[in-house]
């Protein structure tokens, strides 16, 4: 798994500061150091290409937002990427002195591939339709920081394998975790209803009465679909709605409305939303793969929390003012978005920052 959790924290109320900030280099771990040059080319490539800064956004949950100069990103935005970096340095450090593990050549070879898919599913997972592949946004990335991806991808698959309960992301484990859960994966047709609380009572004893999801749409839904039946199309695991349309439908059996209703907003008031399915069509594993991997990545992600939170709170992290604050928030370790300098150009901002020597280990 690439990101075993993303840490964004972006303000630093609540936080209290500690570990190391340093002016030597842009973000150091345990005696790694990223130089201060190779971090700003980093933020320049993602910056400057569509399709790169695209899938760095879906693998880090956060939008990269231009800055004030020229192929330049916001402080929150070079944090992100700060964060993301003491992750893959923390984490590939605890497996080369833990586990003794070096990738060979063959499992670069299937960090690469795997790297590719999770950034691809999490392009797909966040509903973002990038301009190019996967593979074109790796190429895209200055060679020293496309090797460093891979191999961060690496010892982060090595140590979520490493951990009692977790999936191993290989394709005969999705294979397996498929068809154990294959009914997860269906296509999911659905049906609506909106309702408006005035409506609540009289839904609620037409529900009780017997009433059809088609009757209960067309006499209570308050959305457009209501006039069809409440049929509001057909979700394949493909679909970038799927998780939460299959969230939403829960376990409710077919062509019922569920007791239980979801307030949300809808032209200026609050209503509530009934979501039937009304048909599953079983779905092959070579269409469901992604939401395969997304779900085993969820489950790795929740297993790995404790363990990746341990390393991070005892690493020895220091982070250049200029692209961060190390500090801790109510989550965990982090690196805050600096408010100095507030609309400068990044790749321009002074690295001559006074040091702060507080250290923890």
């Amino acid at each position: 798994m690439r990101r075993i959790i993303v840490l964004l924290v972006f303000a630093f109320v609540g936080a209290t500061a500690y570990g190391a900030t340093s002016t030597s280099s842009a973000v150091g771990v345990n005696g790694q150091r990223v130089s201060n040059n190779t971090f700003t080319n980093e933020l320049n490539a993602i910056s400057s290409n569509q399709t790169l800064r695209c899938y760095i956004e879906a693998l880090g949950g956060q939008a990269f937002g231009p800055g004030a100069g020229s192929n330049t990103i916001t402080s929150a935005s070079a944090a992100l990427w700060a964060n993301m970096r003491v992750q893959g340095l923390a984490i590939g450090d605890y497996v080369k002195k833990y586990f003794k593990y070096n990738p060979n050549s063959a499992a670069l070879a299937q960090a690469k591939s795997s790297l590719e898919g999770e950034m691809t599913s999490s392009a797909t997972s966040a509903g973002l339709t990038c301009p190019g592949t996967s593979v074109q946004a790796l190429a895209a990335m200055p060679a020293e920081m496309r090797t460093t991806e891979i191999l961060d991808q690496a010892m982060s698959t090595y140590f979520v394998s490493r951990l009692d309960g977790a999936i191993p992301v290989t394709l005969s484990s999705l294979k397996t975790y498929y068809s154990q859960h294959a009914p997860r994966y269906d296509t999911l047709c659905v049906s609506v209803a909106l309702v408006a609380p005035s409506n609540l009572s009289a839904f609620s004893a037409a529900q009780a009465k017997g009433a059809s999801v088609a009757q209960l749409a067309k006499l209570y839904s308050s959305d457009p679909s209501g006039k069809a039946g409440g049929a509001y199309g057909c979700y394949p695991p493909s679909n970038s709605s799927f998780a939460s349309v299959r969230a939403d439908a829960g376990t409710t059996p077919l062509n019922t409305f569920p007791k239980q209703y979801q307030v949300i907003n809808y032209n200026g008031g609050q209503y509530a939303l009934y979501v039937a399915v009304t048909k599953r069509t079983p779905t092959p594993f070579s269409a469901a793969a992604n939401a395969v991997l997304a779900d085993i990545q969820a489950l790795n992600a929740t297993t790995a929390r404790t363990q990746q939170q341990k390393i991070l709170f005892y690493a020895a992290v220091s982070i250049n003012p200029a692209f961060g604050q190390w500090g801790l928030a109510s989550n965990g370790p982090a690196v805050f978005a600096t408010s100095k300098p507030a609309a400068s150009d990044i790749a321009a901002a002074s690295l001559l920052t006074t040091a702060r020597s507080i250290s923890y280990k």
